[in-house]
């Protein structure tokens, strides 16, 4: 197998290389774009300040993270995938036998998008928070920041990996389709538009807001920065040497906007940090003045970004260098709450919207669902149209389906017209059969009948001349008395015979939908069957052997016509699958199983093709072609059902016979 081969064939590789594909573009747009959104400051990245703050520099922490989300991403999908795998090597002639397995592969189809799409956001957001929590060079707030940011991404990323692999997870559920397999969770059309439009909307809102946090921070940095380098420089001349003390004093004189967020301090010359007022000045501080700060005008930072910034400047004391400054918050915690606060209530109303529209949605296509259910139960017998009231969509939808309501309704009435019509053409052929029938049962006895009459003429001739002649004796005339006798039980005979004939065909001939129940014998039941298939397995030159294993007085309830058009009409499919071979048999076994009487019809013809046997009693299909409806079968099995409380089954082999089994429930006593 080539590796192209093996790729298309291993449906997890296929899926996992579209996460990961998907992934990396979009972790490219991350490293790209959130140094900026975050406002780092000038070399906070991928510098040696950089490294001596975090250990690994921005670059090499954000490949080390995507190399391990991409990891733990294609190890999920592969190992919640390894099932479909399995099942994707099988042979073709082994992958549809397991039906346990069919519904494993199906459910895991239906739930792993939203699986997948959950450790998507989860699992590299808890990786990236411990990893920024071991490195301890952001603060509280940036850390927040930045996973805000990161959820965004990931929350785009698990979006565009499910609607990029979804024709992949459609393709198995379309090879592993069965009505009876549609298994999974149940997802509501509502609770999709929230899964899927929800979060990116979401995304949107964070996005929008860190973007805008971040522009409200660069300009409010600027005005901080200036006044408070305007100050530090008023007050300090670089060119002076001065002493701690007087540094103190000078710094003290300066005031400040806000004296519990912002601070003073002093770094002296063995680098000592010491914070005359206001909050602690940190280490990221003294670390950034003392080797950039002089590089950008006197600018300092707390963290990373923006949120934290000072104004500093460098002095002469008679001990080296001393740095003073003034630490100034642009953001804090209140102005993170009042972000988060604003974007809850934000999503808040468009949740809001969300449920509204998807219950609207919902609610319209219920309706059509409700319809369409209808039409297929046959129940559709309100045929007002639905009212279209969108111009969208959504209102084509319900044209549509006025349309298919109209169109099944001239349906329906269309099939009971033809229905009506192929069972009158059913039963004239049945009545035909009966009549041939009839015309060779009766032609015998009528011969038979015109015979006797002839005999009879001449024996009253005879006797007509023997009345005078004087030879003519007592016994004589006892003779032609005698002759005249046996013409006569002849005719008897034959006129009884004619009788029968005539009864049963008179019942044979009702139609089919007279549902008079009477109470009969096996014994009535074969004899009518005797009389009126004789002429057809005559002509056929095929015997049916009678098999009975029942006592012929057993009674069963029912149309006994119905009954025997139905048997009549498998032995005559019998004889048609020997397709005029002659010499051949056919076997009526009658016998009681559980209280039931099985009529068993069977002949030893090429047996039924699987097409056929697939479709029997379900739909009218015929192997007769041209010269069949198949509406023989699909009656009988409907009146066997129907009208008799029985079922029929059928056992076929090919080159082997086929027999078709009426089970009819015996009645209570």
């Amino acid at each position: 197998m080539t590796l192209k081969q093996r790729f298309r064939n291993t449906p997890s590789l296929r899926i996992s290389f579209r996460y990961c594909t998907i992934a990396v573009i979009l972790l490219i747009l991350v490293s790209l774009t959130l140094p900026r959104i975050l406002n780092y400051g000038p070399e906070f990245i991928n510098s040696a300040f950089d490294v001596q703050m975090s250990y690994i520099s921005y670059a090499q922490q954000f490949i080390i993270i995507s190399i391990v989300v991409l990891f733990t991403l294609w190890a999920i999908t592969k190992f919640l995938l390894r099932d479909i795998d399995k099942w994707y090597a099988l042979n073709d002639a082994y992958k549809y036998q397991d039906a346990n397995l069919i519904k494993k592969i199906r459910k895991k189809c239906f739930n792993l998008p939203y699986i997948i799409a959950f450790c998507e956001i989860i699992v590299p957001l808890i990786l990236t928070i411990i990893f920024l929590f071991i490195t301890g060079s952001h603060d509280v707030i940036m850390i927040i920041k930045i996973c805000l940011l990161i959820t965004c991404f990931l929350i785009i990323l698990s979006i565009c990996s499910n609607l990029f692999a979804k024709d992949l997870y459609s393709e198995i559920l379309e090879k592993t389709y069965s009505k009876d397999l549609n298994i999974g969770f149940r997802v509501s059309l509502r609770k999709k538009i929230f899964l899927q439009l929800l979060p990116l909307f979401i995304a949107g809102v964070l996005i929008t807001s860190l973007v805008g946090y971040s522009r409200a921070v660069n300009e409010k940095e600027d005005i901080y920065f200036s006044v408070y380098n305007r100050y530090l420089h008023s007050v300090f001349n670089e060119e002076t040497t001065y002493t701690y003390d007087e540094i103190k004093n000078l710094l003290a004189d300066i005031e400040l906007f806000d004296n519990e967020n912002h601070s003073k301090f002093v770094i002296f010359p063995d680098g000592t940090i010491y914070t005359l007022t206001g909050p602690e000045a940190s280490n990221f501080v003294k670390e950034y003045t003392l080797q950039l700060s002089d590089k950008y005008n006197g600018q300092t930072f707390d963290s990373y970004g923006l949120d934290t910034q000072g104004a500093t400047m460098s002095l002469n004391t008679i001990d080296g260098t001393m740095y003073v400054g003034i630490l100034y918050d642009i953001a804090s915690w209140s102005s993170l709450e009042y972000l988060l606060v604003n974007m809850l209530i934000l999503l808040v109303l468009l949740g809001f919207v969300l449920y509204l529209f998807g219950k609207s949605l919902s609610k319209d296509l219920k309706i059509i669902t409700d319809g369409l259910n209808k039409i297929y139960l046959n129940e559709s017998g309100n045929t007002k149209d639905l009212p279209v009231i969108s111009n969208d969509e959504m209102g084509d939808l319900v044209i549509a389906f006025n349309k298919i309501q109209r169109q099944q309704q001239e349906y329906l009435q269309t099939i009971r017209n033809n229905q009506e019509m192929l069972m009158e053409k059913e039963r004239l052929a049945s009545l035909g059969q009966l009549i041939g029938g009839i015309a060779h049962n009766l032609k015998t006895p009528i011969m038979s009948i015109s015979g006797a009459a002839e005999g009879l003429e001449d024996l009253i001739r005879e006797y007509n001349e023997s009345i005078e002649d004087s030879q003519v004796t007592v016994e004589d005339h006892h003779a032609i008395a005698k002759d005249m006798q046996t013409w006569i039980e002849k005719i008897r005979s034959y006129t009884e015979y004619m009788s029968d004939v005539i009864t049963a065909v008179k019942g044979q001939a009702v139609n089919m939908s007279d549902e008079q129940n009477y109470s009969f014998t096996v014994d009535e039941l074969v004899k009518r069957i005797d009389i009126l298939m004789k002429h057809e397995l005559k002509s056929a030159l095929v015997s049916l052997n009678l098999i009975m294993e029942v006592d012929p007085l057993t009674t069963l309830d029912g149309n006994i016509n119905s009954l025997v058009q139905v048997i009549n009409n498998m032995i005559s499919n019998s004889i048609q699958a020997y397709k005029g071979t002659p010499n051949k048999s056919i076997d009526l076994i009658i016998k009681e199983i559980d209280n039931n009487i099985i009529i068993s019809i069977r002949d030893y013809a090429s047996g039924l093709p699987k097409e056929v046997q697939d479709k029997l009693f379900k739909e009218m299909v015929t192997t007769k072609g041209k010269n069949g409806t198949g509406l023989g079968l699909f009656m009988s099995y409907s009146t066997i059902r129907a009208h008799f409380n029985g079922n029929i089954t059928f056992d076929t082999k090919e080159n082997e016979g086929t027999t078709f089994n009426i089970t009819l429930p015996k009645p209570e006593k």
